[in-house]
């Protein structure tokens, strides 16, 4: 498979397990599952047909590993940025002491008065390290990546998950734990 269909085949992955289940007719399972039989059923049946080599593609070779097969093999789900109502069943994770968020500048001001907040999504969307906060900010403008204090969100309450991709989450982040982090 070229990489321009392997893109096409990620971001109606993303769009059907994340946001739209209902318009192929799925519903997602505890913790996001949907059949995998059902889901290239459904995909077919609405004219994106996708075969289960491109599918297994498409979880191996995602650089953000946005995708995951159960361990059967026979279950696939997104592991985050679900708008769609869907518990992920991921355990509580103490979180290192620091995590970052990528944004573009122009969302500057108002994280700085309101803080990260999780907006059409479940949560907000946290980094290990700089260098992919910048590529997360980079989506979206000019880059801007916010350090937060994950260690003292922790200590005062917080609680934190992390996706099998490594992504880490949080309902939201006030302002007192963000600080403006220099380029990597």
């Amino acid at each position: 498979m070229n990489e321009q269909r392997r893109t096409r085949v990620s971001k109606y992955l993303a769009l059907h397990l994340r946001h739209q289940p209902e318009s192929l007719g799925l519903t997602l399972e505890p913790g996001g599952w949907v059949p995998v039989d059902l889901l290239l059923t459904a995909a077919s049946a609405h004219g994106f047909p996708i075969s289960h080599a491109e599918l297994t593609e498409v979880v191996a070779k995602c650089g953000k590993k946005r995708y995951a097969y159960d361990p059967s093999g026979t279950k696939i789900r997104a592991n985050q940025g679900h708008s769609t109502d869907v518990e992920l069943d991921l355990p509580p994770t103490p979180p290192p002491a620091e995590l970052y968020h990528g944004t573009a500048t122009r969302f500057a001001d108002v994280i700085r008065t309101e803080g990260l907040k999780k907006m059409a999504r479940h949560h907000v969307h946290l980094s290990a390290d700089v260098a992919t906060a910048v590529a997360v900010g980079t989506r979206h403008g000019r880059p801007l990546v916010f350090g937060v204090d994950a260690a003292s969100m922790s200590r005062d309450g917080f609680t934190f998950y992390r996706s099998a991709n490594g992504v880490w989450l949080v309902d939201a982040v006030p302002p007192q734990y963000l600080r403006e982090a220099p380029p990597a």
